[in-house]
């Protein structure tokens, strides 16, 4: 099959199969006589297998090192194991990073009802007393903002 069925079968667009080769994740294609590359089932099924890991959000450097247990079946899979619980270890990191991101929109939100004008609007003096260095609903718990000093008014309005 030709590379832009190969991106239909697969639900990737061809320059993604194109990066993937250069990256030396996707093995590369025999060339057709006219130049054009023959992709097979195999690289199908490798490239199903490099998305489902993307799914995953497994970096590449990774599914080069995963790729290569699956070419050397008769490996340990300890490092397959240590590998995943490090991933897991990753997106348990960035859940943690964005409840705390969530709490902090929240309590900025809570600064505003909707009708006002964008003058009374509690979230944007919020925000601007932020990019002044005053501490922000938004950041309460971290104290005082690290932002750089901006001239102009701050005054602060709920």
């Amino acid at each position: 099959m030709r590379i832009g069925e190969l991106g239909r079968a697969a639900g990737v667009d061809s320059e993604t199969i194109r990066y993937y080769e250069r990256a030396g994740l996707l093995l590369p294609p025999a060339r057709a006589l006219n130049g054009y590359r023959a992709y097979g089932v195999e690289h199908l099924e490798r490239l199903a297998f490099i998305r489902h890991c993307r799914a995953l959000d497994v970096p590449l450097a990774e599914i080069r090192r995963l790729l290569d247990f699956v070419a050397h079946p008769d490996a340990d899979c300890g490092d397959i194991n240590r590998l995943i619980d490090d991933q897991l270890a990753r997106v348990q990191a960035r859940l943690k990073s964005m409840r705390a991101l969530e709490k902090q929109l929240a309590a900025l939100r809570l600064r505003c009802e909707a009708g006002h004008l964008a003058a009374e609007c509690g979230i944007l003096h919020e925000l601007v007393a932020a990019a002044h260095g005053e501490s922000c609903v938004c950041h309460a718990e971290a104290g005082a903002g690290s932002m750089p000093q901006m001239t102009g008014s701050s005054k602060r309005h709920p």
